[in-house]
C-alpha cells in the first residue's frame, strides 16, 4: 500500500513569544512557509539589534519552498525577510 503524504505544520518562530512569527507548512515534496517575522530583542539583550527566526530547516529543504504568504504587514510577520530571502530563494 502506498505511504499517503502528510501535512506538516512547523513552527520556526513566534510560539510563546511576540514576534518572529514564522510556520512552514509542508505537504508531500512542497513547503509554503507563512509570515517571516523578526522580533526586536528584550532590554537584556545588549548588543542585539533583531532577533530572526531560525531557518535551517527551510535553507537545507530550499528546493522545496514553493514561496512564502504574507498574513500582514507588520515586522513581527515580514521583518525578516530581507535575511532569508538569499538563502531560500522563492517567492
Amino acid at each position: 500500500m502506498a505511504k499517503r503524504p502528510r501535512l506538516r505544520a512547523i513552527p520556526l518562530g513566534g510560539l510563546g513569544e511576540i514576534g518572529r512569527n514564522m510556520m512552514a507548512l509542508e505537504y508531500d515534496e512542497n513547503i509554503v512557509v507563512i509570515d517571516a517575522g523578526l522580533m526586536f530583542p528584550e532590554e537584556e539583550m545588549l548588543g542585539v539589534d533583531l532577533v530572526l527566526p531560525d531557518v535551517t530547516y527551510l535553507v537545507e529543504r530550499k528546493e522545496k519552498v514553493l514561496g512564502f504568504l504574507l498574513t500582514h504587514g507588520h515586522e513581527d510577520h515580514v521583518g525578516a525577510l530581507p535575511y532569508i530571502l538569499p538563502k531560500v530563494n522563492a517567492p
